[in-house]
């Protein structure tokens, strides 16, 4: 039968950010690689423990209604939580009423997505920019502007020329924590110059911000949002990396009630509501401990591991390759000599059994090749150590 999909479906086949994405499901599930390419966070820093009580007294407690089906906004208690603790923490003063939960934070982007873009609508991202971003607005037929980088995260100036150039772009897509995939984090004076443009060109903002909470050293800065008088920025949270990823639970967070409305319709259109059992755990959990205390833990194995990775790097890798020394967050970003493929480069690590993203996919239009990805969080000590070496190896030999 000849195939009935829709004409956004179709285009020429996968993309590098398609590709990418097969690629990291595809290592992370080799056990014979020794894989730098996914963004996972340490399994064995979850709270089992814990989490065996407290889903043992949700049941207990309230068992007919943490298997039923609940609100699309999401349960209050969950939604007073994240206001009152993680947003309150990240310089946000905010209400349950303006938050909806979220299956994931990839889920808010997708609506985002929908909620937002028309055909040929322009989104202004960083350069290089999250790959699941840009895989989400993809599927409404954007067209991307990217705005070059520096080591403080993306350049004011190339933001204004973008917005300048593009005065019906619908938004800036930004993660300004610890950046996937750069680790680049964005100074305050420029989080507070991002709004000002925003106003002032009228252009919404789309704050992900996953990693902020991992931050290893250095004092954390406040939300984009927590600058936000006018209702520009739209806030994207997860639970994912600081948490329990399995549960699936993420966050939108906007006081501007049209908006709110309206992820709220698409989330009723797509799935109804976020998992209410994993909402209620999460609640609880949140209740009997202090997630605050979770993640000190989770930033004190991921400090030694960034360490570690860096000093081997330092060690095994030639001098003409670069890469970021970020002060948090799950990545590392490593630059190539021009002329370099990362790609290729890839194909010779798996030679050696060692893994990687190349950073093709982290650009919107596929523009650079000379860059690759490397995750630190989700590997013991001994196998940062053998696999940057083995990667070292590949990279002298290239």
């Amino acid at each position: 039968m000849k195939n009935k999909f829709a004409s956004r479906m179709k285009g020429d086949g996968p993309s590098e950010s398609d590709e990418s994405i097969a690629l990291i499901m595809k290592l992370t599930g080799m056990p014979d690689v020794i894989s730098f390419a996914g963004g996972l966070p340490a399994g064995e820093l979850f709270p089992i423990e814990e989490m065996k009580e407290v889903s043992k007294k949700v049941l207990e407690q309230d068992g007919k209604n943490a298997l039923q089906y609940s609100s699309t906004e999401g349960q209050m208690e969950l939604r007073e939580a994240i206001a009152d603790q993680i947003m309150k923490a990240s310089g946000v003063e905010t209400k349950a009423e303006n938050i909806l939960v979220t299956c994931g934070s990839q889920q808010a982007l997708e609506f985002s997505g929908r909620i937002f873009l028309d055909k040929d609508d322009v989104v202004i991202c960083e350069s290089p920019s999250y790959l699941g971003a840009i895989m989400a607005f993809k599927a409404y037929g954007p067209k991307f502007v990217e705005v070059a980088m520096d080591e403080d995260g993306m350049i004011m100036e190339d933001l204004e020329k973008a917005l300048k150039e593009n005065p019906k772009a619908k938004f800036i897509y930004t993660v300004p924590d610890f950046q996937n995939p750069t680790g680049r984090t964005l100074p305050v004076e420029r989080r507070k110059k991002m709004v000002e443009l925003a106003e002032k060109y009228d252009v919404l903002i789309l704050e992900d911000n996953p990693y902020g909470n991992l931050r290893f050293e250095g004092e954390r800065l406040s939300a984009i949002k927590s600058f936000d008088k006018s209702e520009h920025v739209i806030y994207h949270g997860t639970f994912s990396k600081i948490f329990c990823p399995g549960l699936r639970l993420g966050w939108v967070c906007t006081n501007d009630k049209e908006t709110f409305n309206q992820y709220v319709l698409v989330k009723q259109s797509v799935d109804l509501q976020t998992n209410t059992m994993s909402q209620k755990e999460t609640a609880l959990y949140m209740k009997m401990y202090d997630i605050n205390e979770n993640v000190k833990k989770i930033n004190k194995v991921y400090k030694v591991r960034r360490d570690l990775m860096i000093k081997t790097m330092e060690e095994e890798f030639p001098k003409n390759c670069s890469f970021t020394h970020p002060e948090g967050g799950l990545f590392i970003w490593v630059t190539l000599p021009e002329e370099m493929d990362a790609s290729k480069v890839l194909m010779k690590a798996m030679d050696e059994k060692v893994g990687f993203v190349p950073g093709v996919a982290f650009y919107a239009n596929e523009t650079h090749k000379n860059n690759f990805r490397l995750n630190f969080s989700s590997m013991q000590d001994e196998k940062i150590v053998e696999g940057i070496k083995r990667l070292g190896k590949v990279l002298k030999e290239f």
